[in-house]
């Protein structure tokens, strides 16, 4: 059913406008973005199709251009547009933890995270570089590895961290297998890296683990 052919009250446009964004489904707000469906599927049965292939908004956010071109009807234009948003969203958070010390939020650290390093094929370990007030100055992409492991190597940390004119730093890294649970080899990096810091007097404030779906602090787990 095309969506004109809705009652306004159902129309993704108008139901917005009526009663604000929080009142639509995820597939009504992609539709939204859409604009048009394929023949003989409505926009809204279109949205969601690609929600059920990405698995769901997470997967939609983290999906890469080239992922989204394997979708049917996801043009040029529309997968341009799909990038711009996730882009938009990790600028948001980006600038949130510049302003504000990023931990006073860690929900919003990980979903940044998430956003940066949780659809990478490969295993990849970043540094949040955080000033004397916990503000984010700077994230850099230090290592990657193969699908199961990168090579960390303290010193490189370190040189990076007092080029930034770091104070304390938050570590991260994906786990691509989709399971963002750290394991023996995680501590004991962490606790390698904190101790190499310590010795030029900036913290390790957290290490997170993250993959599409989720980020787990191991400071929450009590694991620094």
């Amino acid at each position: 059913m095309p969506l004109d052919h809705l009652p306004k009250s159902s129309r993704p446009r108008e139901k917005l406008l009526a009663h604000g964004p929080g009142a639509l489904s995820d597939a009504e707000l992609l539709a939204l973005l859409l604009r048009t469906g394929l023949a003989g599927r409505s926009v809204l049965q279109m949205a969601q199709d690609v929600l059920d292939r990405l698995g769901g908004v997470a997967g939609l956010l983290n999906a890469d251009e080239q992922l989204l071109a394997q979708i049917k009807g996801l043009g040029p234009a529309k997968r341009s547009e799909l990038l711009a948003v996730r882009e938009l969203a990790r600028r948001a958070l980006s600038q949130a933890m510049q302003e504000r010390p990023a931990m006073q939020n860690p929900e919003q650290v990980g979903d940044y995270l998430r956003l940066r390093l949780g659809a990478l094929p490969y295993e990849c370990f970043a540094v949040l570089f955080l000033d004397a007030q916990g503000r984010l100055i700077a994230m850099e992409e230090l290592f990657r590895g193969t699908l199961s492991q990168a090579a960390v190597y303290p010193r490189e940390v370190v040189q990076r961290a007092l080029h930034h004119g770091a104070a304390s730093v938050i570590l991260s890294h994906n786990h691509p297998s989709g399971v963002a649970e750290p394991s023996q080899h995680d501590r004991v990096l962490t606790e390698r890296l904190a101790a190499a810091l310590a010795l030029v007097d900036i913290r390790v404030l957290d290490h997170l683990v993250v993959s599409a779906g989720e980020a787990v602090s191991m400071a929450t787990r009590g694991l620094i």
